[in-house]
């Protein structure tokens, strides 16, 4: 089998390249020491049709396949993890999300806003005690007149700082789990809606991460999306999306810290030659180079099956998971190749191997990748 891209494809990801080059890679570094939401960045995103990427022409979006948004993500997130990040969460988490399950009233209102960048979405289902087991919800939506009382605390809320509307999830009891579950689309003026600074983050910053106090949130009730207690399937479907983009991410993140790695080894000089001519190294950018590519193959795959498939889990997963943890290696050998003149605050190097770290945590740990992937396979498959 052969994997090549349309020229279409080809020639948007160039497009996109062009951009990350220009615009987002030489801000990269301030973004992250000032841990500061960079709207001006994510703007000039939207102009070019970067946050709705998959979202069709006639509801506002891009209208571009799977392929060509993990693409896109991949060129963003090689000059900044941040912007990429910020991407994937209105895109997968958000956008797609309203245009799945919304309403004609919450497309109507939101979808066009979202994919134009007239506003910003944020994804708010992580409480603490409900991350990797997300059906632990202790939000509660309690009955309420014609609507409903939103009460609980959301953590780690990436795009929170600057967002418009998000999707919360929320139970009608403690005690429910995933049966209980719903989703629904909250603008983030309403009364008792509180934003609240996370702790400082590691990597990946100026992500614009925040926690979301509820105190009872009055909602109404066609702020529901796909129905009373559909939120957990809500959840898993988006983040098969989300997953693939994370994955796409980790590609990026991986090629950025094999490019500082290579160029190193070729100027860096020891005992007369260049070290990218000694074994120990060599081998080291060959692993780089061999397992992001292998990582590649099975984001394609992943971003294949969703244009055609509702559910793509298996193969998101497999895909998250080779691509953050290839990322996470990329970025530690770039580190060792470098030594002294990569571990430094403030190298590239080091930003990558933050920034690679916490790809291996959102949208699931490696571990619950893990878990998921063993489940899948012992079903029988996709």
């Amino acid at each position: 089998m052969r994997i090549e891209l349309t020229p279409e494809q080809s020639r948007f990801r160039k497009t996109v390249r062009d951009f990350a080059a220009t615009a987002v890679a030489p801000r990269a570094a301030e973004i992250d020491a000032s841990d500061l939401f960079p709207r001006d960045l994510v703007s000039a995103a939207a102009a070019r049709g970067l946050l709705g990427i998959t979202v069709p022409d006639a509801a506002g979006g891009a209208g571009r396949d799977y392929v060509s948004y993990a693409l896109a993500v991949e060129e963003v997130a090689a000059a900044s993890a941040t912007l990429g990040a910020i991407l994937v969460v209105n895109n997968s988490l958000v956008a797609e999300v309203v245009h799945r399950f919304g309403t004609d009233g919450q497309k109507d209102a939101w979808l066009a806003r979202l994919a134009s960048g007239r506003a910003i979405g944020a994804f708010a289902l992580s409480e603490a005690q409900a991350g990797t087991d997300a059906a632990r919800q202790e939000t509660t939506a309690t009955a309420h007149g014609e609507g409903y009382l939103l009460r609980g605390r959301k953590v780690w809320v990436a795009n929170g700082a600057a967002a418009d509307v998000a999707v919360i999830f929320a139970a009608a009891g403690p005690a429910a789990r995933g049966r209980g579950v719903s989703a629904f689309l909250v603008p983030l003026d309403l009364p008792g809606l509180t934003r609240e600074a996370t702790d400082d983050p590691l990597g990946v910053r100026g992500l614009g991460c925040v926690d979301l106090r509820l105190d009872d949130v009055e909602v109404p009730a066609s702020a529901l999306l796909a129905g009373s207690g559909q939120g957990f399937d809500v959840a898993k479907w988006a983040l098969d999306g989300a997953r693939i983009a994370i994955a796409a991410e980790g590609l990026g993140v991986g090629r950025a810290a094999f490019e500082v790695a290579l160029r190193h080894a070729r100027t860096r000089e020891t005992f007369g030659h260049p070290i990218g001519e000694y074994q120990a190294i060599q081998w080291q950018i060959a692993d780089i180079a061999t397992e992001l590519d292998a990582a590649r193959m099975l984001v394609l795959r992943a971003a294949a099956a969703r244009d055609v498939r509702e559910r793509v889990t298996l193969e998101a997963s497999m895909a998250k998971l080779a691509a953050s943890e290839a990322a996470q290696r990329a970025a530690d050998r770039a580190m060792r190749i470098l030594a002294s003149a990569g571990y430094r605050r403030g190298t590239t190097a080091e930003r990558l191997l933050r920034d690679a770290r916490a790809l291996e945590i959102v949208a699931g740990t490696s571990e619950a990748q893990r878990m998921i992937i063993a489940a899948q396979v012992a079903a029988g498959g996709p």
